[in-house]
């Protein structure tokens, strides 16, 4: 049986470690590229559909709502899906339901109703999520487990290089050149195209990796370990909590993007239009994408609980910085959550699956459940924005880091408990 120390994330190596996984680390870093792209959309999708609509900001929420929403219902069955069909085909899989999801925004333009952009969302985000449950995991185990927290750093900043070039390609696409949007000018036309080209990439890439030849992680599937012994996940405190530090995670990054741009435009703050506070969402991705590239590097010599703890406590303070400021200091405050953002999701997804053995694919579908967070914390940031304004809605997401740090500074303790029930 395998030991575990997340500390420094020691694991009994796998045969399958001297394999060359170049090639297929490659092609899964273009997905985690393009999900990031498309998540982060809703970010400008938002402020576009609010005003064609004429919608409240709790209204509005409804779009983080449908799409993280769509986390909870298919996070399972794409465990599942997985767990059967190999990762490879839940790539496809992912990849073909998305391309659904995009071509469904056409009808949504021509019949110009939100509940169909929604329902565009929803399904484009069951694309995502089954994409997420067979490529978290899928990183995590080619190599060694010991620099699996370092891996799907790398991994991610791919991602976070899609979630940075996206704000700025979608501020274009839904504001235009110009970025304005006047009363006669507000229609939902330009979304259309964006999301027929995206459809067109995500075909593409399915035909692309449907003739890839991608190594099997056997390790995966092997039955002689702590299932056949009848431990369940439940058993597993590391990730149970695991995956409530997914769902804040996921919920507070999330919940602050999605207010970015109206926040930009508050008079105290910046008061800038929607074009060019789109264009700053960038700077909030990015320093996510910086500090993955980093935490790739640091993580092989710092321990995966520390460096959450100690990201999270520095969201807090830049969170309390944004409530209690204005003007610059509240602006720059805010995008430097980003950088702190970095290495959370990876660190504590890859700290919260180990020692899994052939439950990880289940285990990942639980954590990818979690990133519901990301469709309720909003709406909940959304309905104190409502009541009082939007500074002090930073309240909510400010909330849940304090879970993630909490997390950071007792993980260690939980997994041992775990491998204390499995020896």
């Amino acid at each position: 049986m395998s030991e575990i120390n997340i500390n420094k994330t020691f694991v009994t190596e796998q045969p399958q470690q001297n394999n060359n996984y170049l090639l297929p680390l490659t092609a899964m870093t273009t997905l985690f590229f393009l999900w990031g792209f498309i998540t982060v959309l809703n970010d400008v999708l938002i402020p576009r559909l609010k005003g064609v609509f004429d919608l409240s900001y709790t209204e509005a929420m409804l779009v983080q709502f449908c799409f993280f929403g769509a986390y909870f219902i298919v996070s399972l069955p794409a465990g599942i899906l997985v767990k059967k069909f190999g990762y490879k085909n839940g790539v496809l899989s992912g990849l073909i339901v998305a391309s659904i999801g995009c071509m469904l925004f056409y009808p949504a333009v021509v019949v110009h109703e939100y509940w169909l952009f929604l329902t565009a969302l929803f399904v484009l985000a069951g694309g995502v999520t089954i994409l997420q449950v067979s490529a978290n995991p899928y990183v995590v185990a080619l190599g060694p487990e010991k620099t699996a927290s370092s891996r799907l750093n790398l991994a991610q900043a791919l991602n976070s290089l899609g979630t940075t070039i996206g704000p700025y390609v979608g501020g274009i696409l839904f504001f235009g050149a110009a970025g304005s949007l006047t009363a006669s000018a507000a229609t939902a036309e330009s979304v259309k195209i964006p999301y027929l080209m995206l459809a067109a990439a995500l075909l593409t890439i399915a035909v692309v990796f449907a003739f890839l030849k991608l190594p099997e992680i056997k390790s995966h599937k092997e039955e002689l370990d702590c299932k056949a012994k009848g431990h369940s996940l439940t058993q597993a405190p590391h990730l149970v909590m695991g995956v409530l530090g997914i769902f804040c995670y996921v919920g507070g990054e999330v919940a602050i993007g999605s207010f970015l741009v109206n926040f930009f435009g508050e008079a105290h703050i910046a008061g800038l239009e929607e074009h060019t506070a789109a264009a700053l969402i960038a700077y909030y991705w990015g320093g996510a994408m910086v500090g993955r590239f980093i935490g790739s590097a640091a993580l092989q010599k710092i321990a995966p609980s520390k460096a959450i703890a100690f990201n999270a406590f520095a969201v807090i303070a830049l969170l309390l910085i944004t409530i209690f400021t204005e003007g610059d200091v509240a602006l720059y405050a805010v995008l430097s959550i980003g950088l702190f953002n970095s290495i959370l999701f990876p660190t504590i997804f890859s700290v919260a699956i180990q020692g899994l053995g052939s439950l990880t694919s289940k285990g990942s579908g639980w954590l990818c459940l979690a990133i519901v967070g990301g469709a309720l914390v909003p709406l909940i940031q959304g309905v104190v924005a409502d009541a009082m304004n939007i500074q002090v809605s930073f309240i909510i997401p400010a909330l849940c880091y304090c879970f993630i740090a909490w997390y950071g500074l007792n993980v260690v303790k939980l997994a041992s408990k775990w491998q204390q029930k499995i020896n």
